[in-house]
């Protein structure tokens, strides 16, 4: 791991979009890409120890790092936003062996003491219509929750604030309890021997970590981007939530 500034593996919160406007008679399609990992990005840009490098969803398959001690060279990795699929598939599906098994690269990576977040969105834990598909797996082992077998999402359009549970962890020293209201978040059950720092108002775990191996893991149920987090990323407070989030979890 880096000993100087905390080096940050960000996968995800991107995808190509395309359309199909019909204008009476005529059709045009049209194409684009979003990238909202901007977000996270522009809010921790300033901060001197933390060090991000972003490999966009469509990247993945050929930029995610080969070999186990590449990946280790990392101090934290985030996924938001990407699905089981994406970490498991390689460019070339015919090829024996395709690559080694990037999902148990990532669970030694925080089994030896690297730090991992998850956050929640679409194809995020199991997700929409369970295309996330993250139930079962080595990622699922590492996390500090159980992930459903079904669409684990629950949309609040009415907006919902966490109940902060635990106000004096390190990640949320100097962070008001008063959150920003959020429009959705993934019904995840805390495993035993975590520690859950907020809950929705379901009760259900809001943020949760806990240590596994020598590692770290966090379950953030709840978008890092719009359009669940669309007040979120507005906070006075979120880059110093993740600012210390990726301090604890890299154990700085």
């Amino acid at each position: 791991m880096n000993n100087k500034s905390i080096k940050v593996l960000f996968l995800g919160e991107t995808w190509a979009v395309t359309k199909i406007h019909t204008k009476g008679f005529d059709v045009v399609k049209l194409g684009g890409f979003d990238d909202y990992s901007v977000y996270l990005k522009e809010a921790l840009q300033d901060v001197d120890d933390i060090e991000i490098d972003h490999i966009p969803n469509h990247d993945i398959l050929r930029s995610f790092p080969e070999k186990q001690e590449e990946l280790n060279a990392y101090d934290v990795l985030i996924v938001s936003d990407t699905g089981r699929n994406t970490l498991t598939m390689y460019s070339d599906m015919f090829t024996m062996p395709m690559g080694p098994d990037r999902l148990e690269m990532i669970r030694k990576f925080v089994h030896d003491g690297g730090g991992f977040v998850m956050a929640g969105g679409y194809v995020c834990y199991q997700g929409f219509q369970g295309k996330g598909n993250y139930h079962g797996s080595e990622i699922e082992e590492l996390l500090p929750v159980n992930i459903s077998k079904l669409d684990d999402r629950v949309e609040k359009t009415e907006g919902m604030k966490p109940k902060v549970t635990n106000p004096d962890h390190e990640i949320l020293e100097g962070i008001p309890a008063d959150w920003p209201a959020f429009l959705g978040y993934q019904s995840l059950e805390a495993k035993e021997g975590s520690t859950v720092l907020a809950e929705a108002n379901e009760g259900d775990p809001f943020i949760t970590i806990w240590s596994y191996g020598d590692g770290r893991s966090m379950a953030f149920a709840s978008d890092l981007a719009p359009h669940w987090g669309i007040d979120f990323v507005e906070w006075d407070y979120y880059s110093k939530f993740w600012t210390q989030t990726l301090r604890w979890l890299s154990k700085r």
